[in-house]
């Protein structure tokens, strides 16, 4: 078999001005230049963190304090699909902003356009089934789940997000579905929604659940939730930043600054080996992006330098070295 290429992006939020831009041209040149598409398209597969429901129903969940709310308009999600994206993860902050009616619409409205769903479902059991995708002839799982908040949470006959409460430690029930994932394909990928916003580095419950994801059968972990990208360390990209947004911007951490990234899985096993290898990432090339309002392009110039700088700090304090090749920045694994 063949190496694929994985396209992977962080909180990709189309509501609000996003949503409006959406409902008036639904395609994906409203959100995506066209550089950024083209990237997308020369990948095998995509997935990305869904930050809101799609669609046109539902009231504002009621949660006291709960600032924010995300509905993109059901044309959002045939947006996706031309885009190319294959699957979305929903376990996290925003899946239920509208009530079950609009997750219920979300589901049906992507798996109609033909983009797979993980971390979230009409009860506990379907919230927390992996998905398996396949090119090239390699399967890779996919696991979606989220740390907050736990009133979103799935149950026996009560729809929801797939929610553990990492802070203490990774459950058996995700220990467990990890492995099964392991077992049926030749790669997993777990997106876990964790940590609070508008951080710089992981915190330590995050850490320690990257390593018990990996101990059990994760080949690949790639995290979201902060609104700015972390460092990589190992198979574990601790936050991969936002990816298409209308938010406020934090002159210090540059919420508006961000990466796509593209990781490489590969099998080493050599043809006459008795028996193959497991597949692994062998290679990550990050695309600096700047997010426009509702809009994002390759960043360039100076924001380019503050991306590519700040990335490769950010992963050196992993031990992680990082690379220029063109217009990407690059993590090799041994």
């Amino acid at each position: 078999m063949a190496p694929i290429t994985v396209a992977m992006a962080g909180d990709t939020m189309l509501g609000r001005g996003v949503g409006e831009r959406l409902g008036e041209a639904p395609e994906p040149a409203t959100i995506l230049s066209e550089e950024i598409r083209d990237v997308i398209a020369g990948a095998d597969l995509c997935v990305l963190n869904l930050e809101c429901c799609v669609s046109g129903r539902g009231e504002p969940w009621a949660a006291p304090g709960k600032p924010f709310f995300f509905r993109a308009p059901p044309p959002a999600a045939a947006a996706l699909a031309e885009l190319g994206v294959d699957c979305v993860t929903l376990a996290n902050n925003h899946a239920l902003d509208y009530g079950f009616d609009a997750l219920a619409d979300t589901r049906e409205l992507l798996t109609a356009a033909g983009v797979r769903v993980v971390g979230a479902g009409a009860d506990v059991a379907a919230a927390r089934a992996y998905t398996v995708l396949e090119a090239r002839g390699v399967r890779l799982a996919v696991v979606g789940v989220t740390d907050h908040p736990d009133d979103f949470a799935a149950g026996p006959g009560r729809p929801g997000v797939a929610f553990a409460d990492l802070h203490r430690g990774v459950p058996d029930w995700l220990t467990e579905l990890v492995g099964r994932a392991a077992a049926e394909a030749d790669a997993v990928l777990v997106t876990p929604h964790w940590g609070p916003n508008m951080t710089s580095v992981p915190p330590h419950h995050v850490r320690a659940a990257a390593a018990e994801l990996l101990a059990a059968g994760a080949t690949l972990v790639a995290g979201h939730s902060a609104h700015v990208f972390h460092g990589v360390a190992g198979p574990v990209i601790h936050d991969m930043g936002d990816f298409v947004d209308d938010y406020a911007v934090d002159p210090v951490l540059r919420n508006d600054l961000g990466l796509l990234f593209l990781v490489t899985l590969d099998n080493p096993a050599r043809p006459d080996d008795p028996a193959p290898a497991p597949y692994r990432p062998v290679r990550l090339e990050a695309v600096p992006l700047r997010l426009d309002y509702c809009r994002t392009e390759p960043a360039r110039g100076e924001d380019w330098e503050w991306v590519r700088e700040r990335f490769s700090r950010a992963c050196a304090a992993f031990g992680t070295p990082v690379t220029v090749r063109g217009e990407r920045l690059l993590v090799e694994w041994r």
